[in-house]
């Protein structure tokens, strides 16, 4: 089972938190699931932070009443999956569900869950045999960084967005995809064929960490095998679960396919 949930949230009034405020709403979420962070070490959540329009001002944000926030939380293994999908908030004394965040309080006015599982989407996406997509447009909603060699890429290359997805894929799914000379094909055969991004900080307990954020299109080039562009496909799509890079879990590296 995987899930993508995703949580409608507002504010009666002017709420100012800490910008790393993320961090604490990751520890929330862990708690009410009965997870340890820091256990794993492949992590089975990924999630969103907070999202939505703010102003900010030095080392605080502040989230404004008439505007509407999304959260999103994912689970990539069973267990993790069904904890999320059974997830919910205390009640105000209006029965409306609230998150309540460092003395903050965020109305929960809507919930949307995606629902699907391993074998779908291998299924569905490779083994049916689809016609194959060659063009993927995908929107990073979050900084989006990798780690390499003891340093922070922020940057679309296509082989470490495959091999992130790759790894957490062959992680917890139960159909191995394969390893370095699959990420060695693709590389070959698929290529940024536009984006438009920026570079944002991340900031994680103390410090800060470097991403890219915005729209980057991928071309699966006419020479790729129709398999090899199936399991292009079914990465792309496990990506919105997953995440993207580095540091998934504590908000980073939030993953849309554009439709």
């Amino acid at each position: 089972m995987l899930i993508r949930s995703t949580w409608t949230l507002k504010v009666t009034e002017p709420t100012t938190l800490p910008r790393s405020y993320g961090l604490e709403v990751i520890k929330h979420l862990h708690q009410r699931l009965g997870i340890e962070m820091g256990a794993e070490q492949i992590p089975s959540t990924t999630c969103s932070g907070i999202l939505g329009s703010v102003s900010v001002n030095g080392d605080f944000v502040t989230f404004h009443p008439g505007e509407f926030y999304q959260l999103s939380l994912s689970g990539l293994r069973e267990d993790v999956s069904k904890a999320i999908a059974s997830l919910s908030f205390p009640s105000d004394p209006n029965s409306d569900q609230v998150l309540q965040l460092l003395g903050a309080t965020f109305q929960v006015s809507d919930r949307v869950d995606e629902i699907t599982s391993y074998d779908t989407l291998y299924h569905t996406l490779v083994a049916a045999e689809p016609e194959p997509i060659k063009r993927f447009d995908l929107k990073f909603m979050t900084p989006t960084s990798f780690s390499q060699n003891r340093i922070h890429v922020p940057l679309p290359v296509p082989a470490l967005m495959f091999r992130s997805w790759l790894e957490r894929w062959n992680h917890f799914a139960d159909v191995y995809l394969g390893s370095d000379d699959l990420i060695e094909y693709l590389s070959t055969t698929v290529v940024v064929s536009r984006h438009h991004i920026q570079t944002r900080p991340f900031t994680i307990h103390s410090g800060k960490v470097t991403g890219f954020t915005g729209t980057v299109s991928l071309q699966i080039l006419s020479s790729a095998d129709p398999l090899i562009a199936n399991v292009t496909n079914l990465l792309v799509e496990y990506a919105k679960f997953a995440g993207t890079g580095m540091k998934t879990r504590l908000g980073m590296g939030q993953t849309l396919l554009a439709r």
